[in-house]
């Protein structure tokens, strides 16, 4: 709190410095700019993150980001639905989209199993994962999460609750670094990952 500032200017600095990644200076000037800007730029802003807040749901099928009850991956009918690649983020679908190779669906699990940091089974969507593949119309589960101890966890718990059901489990191919996360990979790497992707 600096006593030179209003307290409005103080509590959006405050409010600013909260997010990942930003610290008090840059707190400090994305107050200012939006001090400075007009005010129909800053309230832009606000209602898109009003917005956000207000029309972004989990999709009822795929648990991906949505404004309505299905996302627009979903929603798509040239998906192929019989491959579901299973990923732990939304962000992750965001990777690897980007690449232009994947036709499938998707299922956000929502996080990883890290027993140490008390997340179970049961506090993903696992549950609804396995509804979704006794439809007895999917034929491949990619495994999507991420290449490190927790991601990899995860993926075979999966593959255990799948084994004995007449569905082929993949996992994307090792272009992706172990202990990297997915968000983060090139689209390059990405690209192989997916067009490599092996049996589990």
């Amino acid at each position: 709190m600096n006593p030179a500032y209003t307290e409005s200017l103080n509590n959006l600095i405050d409010q600013f410095a909260k997010l990942p990644g930003v610290g008090p200076k840059t707190a400090e000037r994305l107050a200012f700019h939006i001090l400075k800007s007009e005010s129909r730029e800053a309230l832009a802003l606000a209602e898109a993150i009003s917005d956000v807040k207000k029309n972004i749901r989990q999709c009822k099928i795929c648990f991906n980001l949505a404004e309505s009850e299905l996302c627009p991956i979903c929603s798509d009918s040239r998906r192929d639905t019989s491959i579901i690649c299973v990923v732990e983020q939304p962000k992750d679908v965001i990777s690897l989209e980007k690449t232009g190779l994947c036709k499938w669906v998707y299922h956000v699990l929502n996080g990883h199993i890290a027993p140490l940091e008390g997340i179970e089974p049961a506090d993903l969507t696992i549950d609804a994962l396995m509804k979704r593949i006794r439809t007895g119309t999917v034929k491949e589960v990619v495994m999507a999460t991420n290449p490190n101890l927790e991601g990899d966890g995860t993926a075979l718990y999966i593959q255990s609750l799948l084994s004995g059901m007449n569905v082929k489990v993949t996992r994307l191919a090792r272009g992706l670094p172990t202990g990297s996360t997915i968000e983060f990979a090139s689209g390059n790497i990405l690209a192989d990952a997916i067009l490599g992707r092996n049996p589990l």
